[in-house]
């Protein structure tokens, strides 16, 4: 499997495709794309999600049984044991942002691991904007918070609107029509600062819909590139 390593860089063998985000290397070694994520296959005990057969398929047909290069992050390894890294293909094709762009995967950041993630999240805007792959999906496309539900509870999500009230200085959290926009304490270190808004500027985020004990939708953010200010 691996053929050279060269700092934090190296070759493997793909031997397996479990899904649209993960893989097998000829030596046992189980990889994870990083910044990104995409819908989940049928597995014993959950149920296949719109888009997740696709991605497998697609990654299947541009990797098995090819060479590939790892590039890695700050952080080594998930709480699995699978490696999360960067992937190349032997021609040059950036495999995490190839996925994000035909619309196959969303992104899915946590710090410290962003190295990439600027650059990523342009190819996921762009398949948005397009509306490729998932993101012509009821289950994926866009909300506008005013329309956040019930039914979106506990899924991923991108929404978009308008920030109703500005947060005061040392404010951590703001508030969107329809939607609570936090930033819990663990991951305030990675914002530069709180971010500030415009009243009524138009803002994206991203994250799992969640209710809190009063009954409000609120959404966390765990880096910076979960927002996206207009």
């Amino acid at each position: 499997g691996t053929l050279s390593s060269i700092g934090d860089a190296r070759w493997v063998t793909v031997a397996r495709v479990y899904d649209g985000d993960t893989f097998e290397t000829r030596r046992g070694e189980k990889v994870r794309f990083l910044n990104l994520n995409t819908p989940e296959i049928q597995h014993r005990d959950s149920q296949a999600e719109p888009g997740g057969d696709v991605a497998k398929r697609a990654l299947s047909e541009l990797m098995l049984g090819k060479q590939v290069r790892l590039r890695l992050d700050r952080e080594k390894r998930d709480h699995y044991g699978r490696t999360l890294a960067q992937v190349w293909m032997r021609d040059g094709l950036w495999v995490n942002a190839w996925l994000l762009r035909q619309g196959y995967a969303h992104l899915y950041n946590f710090e410290p691991n962003t190295r990439w993630a600027g650059r990523l999240q342009k190819e996921e805007q762009l398949a948005r904007q397009e509306r490729l792959g998932i993101w012509k999906l009821s289950r994926f496309k866009e909300i506008d918070s005013r329309y956040v539900s019930k039914k979106h509870l506990g899924e991923f999500h991108v929404v978009h609107g308008r920030v109703l009230k500005t947060p005061h200085r040392k404010g951590w959290s703001f508030q969107m029509k329809g939607l609570n926009v936090s930033i819990p304490r663990a991951y305030r270190g990675y914002f530069k600062s709180p971010p500030r808004f415009k009243r009524q500027q138009r803002v994206t985020v991203h994250g799992k819909i969640r209710i809190s004990r009063r009954g409000q939708f609120f959404l966390a953010l765990h880096s910076p590139y979960d927002l996206e200010i207009k």
